[in-house]
């Protein structure tokens, strides 16, 4: 597992995902990369420094409520983004989607405002629940 090796991906979405073929097609692989960091050293496992007012890096509709508001991304951003795509793949669609603005910027803060004040039952609505 990548965690496993220090690294937090950043950019968890449906594109970064793909199956496996022939005796690996009950595999699927997390690929690119490019937004990747290193959350903890290798070598002494001290977590990287706590930081606000960072910009966004990785993609708006799958990112953490965490990494919008300008902080620090670790481990816990990677999971609730993946939280978002199994939503997304079962629903077909998250509630901030489409939302029309002229800049980025007030895109991320419209998508943040929609994704604080969405309950997660509301969020998760017409999922297969618990049995």
């Amino acid at each position: 597992m990548v965690q496993e090796k220090s690294i937090i991906h950043r950019d968890i979405k449906p594109d970064n995902f793909v199956l496996g073929v022939g005796e690996n097609k009950d595999m699927i692989y997390v690929i690119d990369f490019g937004l990747s960091k290193k959350y903890r050293s290798s070598r002494t496992f001290q977590h990287i420094s706590y930081v606000t007012g960072k910009k966004l890096t990785g993609t708006a509709r799958y990112a953490s409520i965490n990494a919008l508001s300008g902080f620090e991304q670790s481990r816990r951003d990677d999971l609730e983004s993946i939280g978002y795509i199994f939503i997304y793949l079962l629903k077909g669609s998250l509630p901030w989607q489409g939302l029309k603005v002229d800049r980025d910027e007030d895109r991320y803060e419209k998508i943040l405002d929609k994704k604080n004040k969405i309950s997660p039952d509301k969020l998760c609505e017409g999922l297969p629940g618990k049995k």
